[in-house]
C-alpha cells in the first residue's frame, strides 16, 4: 500500500527520488523518506508527513549521491513517526532498506536478532530486515547471499530495495506478493512500486515475479531466483503517455479521470468489438467448454466488486450461467465450491490487490480456469491467471476509482457478450442491439458529463449532511452501492445503498425530515415500483436527487438529472457519472483532499 522509488545512474538521485514519491502520493501514506549513497556512506533523511516536507530537511540539498532508495509509508506496525518511517537501517548503518508489505514472523525474527546482540529503535516489522541482512553478511561476506538468506527467513509479503556501504555502486531489489517494476534507461535504472512514478523517465520495464532477486548497477540488471541461479527477463514497453499522469489543467486527478471516461471506454472497447465482431486474442474458449461451466464466480474488492455486480446480471441473462459475485477478502475463507466446471473471473485495477490474488490462487488449486481483468500489463494478477484481459483506461491516480470502474464494466460486458455468442442461448438480435449500445457509450458518456453544473448546485445544498441514502433496483441498485462508496471515500459522509424494495423492511426507519436520498431510475420495467418507493421517503420529508433516463414528470423530486437512455444491462456506466460528480463536488465544498482521502491507499497490497 506504500510507495517505493529507486534510482541508480549518473545523475543526482535525490530530486529523482522525491519526484517519484510525489507521483505515488495517490497510493496513500503518512510519512516519507530517502536514503542515498554519499562517498560510500548511507545517508538517510525521513519525516512524518507529506513528501514535500522532505525538501525542508536540513542538508537535503547537499546530497550528491547518484544511487538511492525512497519510500512513502502507510502505517501498519507502529504509529506514524520519524523513527517508524522508512528507510530503516541496521544497527551500524551499513545496510538501508525500504519495504512494502508485512513481515508476519517479525516477532520471532526480532527475538532471534536480540539474542545475537541486535537492538531495535522502531516499532516496525521492517527493521528486522536490514539487521538480518547484516547478520548473514557477517557470515557470508556476500551481499547477494545475505539478501537471499534473509528472504528465505521472511514470512509474509515484501517488495524491498537494499543499499549497502560494502557495495556502494550496487542496489539489490526483490519481491514476494508485493509489486515492483524496474525501468531501464541509458546508463541508468529506475525502480518503483508502480509505473507512474518513473513513467516520465522510461517506457521500457521489467516486471518482477515472486521470489526474484535483482542486482542493479547503472549499466546492468541481473536477475536471479531465490537460490541465486541466473534467470532471463524480457523488457515490456508501456505506451501510456506521460500526460496521463499529470492533471492537464484540472484541479484534481479525480475530476480529470471522470472526464477521461469517454476515451477510457473507447480504448477498452478498442479492437475487441470491431465491425460487429468480438475477438479476444488470448482466450481460446469453445462452446464445449462454456457449456460445461456450471457456475461463474466474479471475485474482487471494493469498486471492482461493484463492477462485478453489474456484470452478474448480464452474464446470467445473456449466457444463462449462474453467476456469483464474491468479496475477495471473504472468498477463500468460506471454502467456496470450486472445481473444473467453475470459471473464476478476478478484477483488480492495479493487478496487485493482495486479497484478490490470494483468492485466484485458491481457484487454481481447485482446477478452475481463471481470468484476470486488470489495467496494468504484467501485474501480479495477470501473471498468476490462466488468461488475462485488459482495460485500457490509462493510469488512474486518484484513490477513488472512476474511469477504471466504468472500463471494467465495459470489458466485462463485452466478455459476457462474447460468451453469449459462443453459447447461442439468446437471440442474435438481442446480442447485436447490446453491441451497438456499447459502441454508442463514449458519445453518451460525453453527453452525461454535461450534468456536472447541476450536480455541483445540488452538492452545495447538501455538503453539510452527515447521512445520505442511495436507492435503486436491479442494476440501479448495483450502481447505488458504488455511488455510496464514492461518497464515503472522499467526503467522509456516512451513506448506504439499498435495494428500493427493501426500504420498507427496515431502512425506512432512518428516513427523517431533511435527509438526502439519491434515487437511480434507469430500468423502464421497474420505474413505477421505484417511484413508489421514493414517494415513501418524500412523504417523510426527504429531499431527493433522481438520476434517470426516463420521463418522470413532476413527482416532488428536489433535483432531476436526465441521462441518455441505454440498455439496462449497461446503464450503470452512465448513471454512475452523476454520482461520481456528487462525491467530488461535496468533497470540494468541504475543503477536503479529493485525490488522497484519509486512511485509504490506491493499491491494497496487504490483506
Amino acid at each position: 500500500m506504500c510507495g517505493i522509488v529507486g534510482y541508480i545512474g549518473n545523475k543526482k538521485a535525490s530530486p529523482i527520488l522525491i519526484n517519484g514519491l510525489l507521483r505515488l502520493e495517490y497510493r496513500g501514506y503518512d510519512s516519507a523518506g530517502i536514503a542515498t549513497m554519499e562517498e560510500n556512506q548511507i545517508v538517510v533523511m525521513k519525516n512524518k508527513g507529506r513528501v514535500n516536507n522532505l525538501n525542508q530537511l536540513a542538508g537535503i540539498n547537499d546530497l550528491k549521491g547518484t544511487l538511492g532508495i525512497a519510500h512513502t509509508r502507510w502505517a501498519t506496525h507502529g504509529k506514524p513517526s520519524n523513527e517508524n518511517s522508512h528507510p530503516q537501517t541496521d544497527n551500524s548503518n551499513e545496510f538501508a532498506v525500504v519495504h512494502n508489505g508485512i513481515i508476519e514472523n517479525y516477532h520471532e525474527l526480532r527475538e532471534f536478532l536480540k539474542e545475537n546482540g541486535y537492538y531495535f529503535v522502531s516499532q516496525t516489522d521492517t527493521e528486522v530486515i536490514p539487521n538480518l541482512i547484516d547478520y548473514y553478511y557477517k557470515k557470508e561476506n556476500n551481499l547477494l547471499k545475505a539478501v537471499s538468506m534473509t528472504c528465505k527467513d521472511l514470512k509474509g509479503s515484501f517488495a524491498l530495495e537494499i543499499l549497502s556501504k560494502y557495495e556502494p555502486d550496487k542496489m539489490i531489489v526483490t519481491r514476494k506478493d508485493s509489486p515492483l517494476v524496474i525501468g531501464k534507461g541509458n546508463g541508468e535504472n529506475y525502480i518503483a512500486s508502480d509505473i507512474p512514478a518513473i513513467l516520465s523517465y522510461t517506457k521500457d520495464f521489467y516486471f518482477l515475479d515472486d521470489n526474484e532477486i535483482v542486482e542493479l548497477t547503472n549499466k546492468d540488471v541481473k536477475f536471479y531466483n531465490l537460490d541465486l541461479e541466473p534467470i532471463s527477463k524480457q523488457i515490456k514497453v508501456i505506451d501510456w503517455g506521460t500526460s496521463s499522469a499529470e492533471k492537464d489543467g484540472y484541479d484534481d486527478f479525480m475530476l480529470k479521470e471522470i472526464n477521461e471516461q469517454p476515451s477510457a471506454i473507447r480504448g477498452t472497447i478498442g479492437a475487441k468489438l470491431d465491425n460487429g465482431n468480438i475477438e479476444f486474442e488470448n482466450l481460446n474458449f469453445n462452446k464445449e467448454y462454456l457449456e460445461s461451466i456450471k457456475k461463474i464466480y466474479i471475485v474482487a474488492c471494493g469498486t471492482a466488486m461493484h463492477a462485478g455486480l453489474v456484470a452478474k446480471t448480464l452474464f446470467e441473462k445473456m449466457c444463462k450461467i449462474p453467476t456469483e459475485v464474491d468479496i475477495a477478502s471473504e472468498f477463500r475463507y468460506r471454502e467456496p465450491l470450486i472445481d473444473e466446471k467453475t470459471l473464476c473471473i478476478y478484477i483488480s485495477q492495479s493487478g496487485e490487490t493482495a486479497d484478490t490474488i490470494a483468492a485466484l490462487k485458491l481457484a487454481k488449486q481447485n482446477n478452475a480456469k481463471t481470468i484476470a481483468i486488470s489495467n496494468v500489463i504484467g501485474s501480479s494478477i495477470t501473471r498468476e491467471a490462466d488468461y488475462s484481459i485488459y482495460t485500457h483506461a490509462g493510469p488512474e491516480i486518484a484513490v477513488a476509482s472512476t474511469k477504471a470502474y466504468t472500463s471494467q464494466v465495459v470489458l466485462l460486458s463485452v466478455l459476457g457478450i462474447y460468451f453469449a455468442e459462443i453459447l447461442e442461448r439468446v437471440y442474435n438480435q438481442e446480442i447485436d442491439e447490446l453491441k451497438q449500445e456499447i459502441l454508442n457509450l463514449p458519445s453518451k458518456i460525453e453527453e452525461t458529463l454535461k450534468c456536472c453544473k447541476d450536480i455541483k448546485k445540488f452538492a452545495n445544498k447538501v455538503y453539510k449532511e452527515t447521512d445520505m441514502f442511495f436507492l435503486g433496483r436491479g442494476t440501479d441498485y448495483a450502481v447505488c452501492l458504488e455511488g455510496s462508496l464514492k461518497l464515503k471515500e472522499i467526503s467522509y459522509i456516512h451513506s448506504e445503498g439499498y435495494a428500493s424494495g427493501e426500504l420498507k423492511h427496515g431502512p425506512i426507519a432512518l428516513i427523517e425530515n431533511g435527509v438526502t436520498v439519491i434515487s437511480v431510475i434507469t430500468n423502464s420495467n421497474l420505474v413505477d415500483k421505484t417511484i413508489s418507493n421514493v414517494q415513501e421517503v418524500i412523504t417523510r420529508g426527504a429531499k431527493v436527487l433522481a438520476i434517470t433516463s426516463e420521463n418522470l414528470g413532476d413527482l416532488g423530486f428536489d433535483t432531476v438529472i436526465k441521462i441518455p437512455k441505454t440498455n439496462k444491462l449497461i446503464s450503470p456506466i452512465l448513471s454512475v457519472i452523476p454520482l461520481q460528480f456528487l462525491a467530488y463536488y461535496i468533497s470540494k465544498e468541504k475543503g477536503l483532499d479529493v485525490d488522497k482521502p484519509r486512511n485509504l491507499a490506491k493499491s491494497v497490497t496487504v490483506e
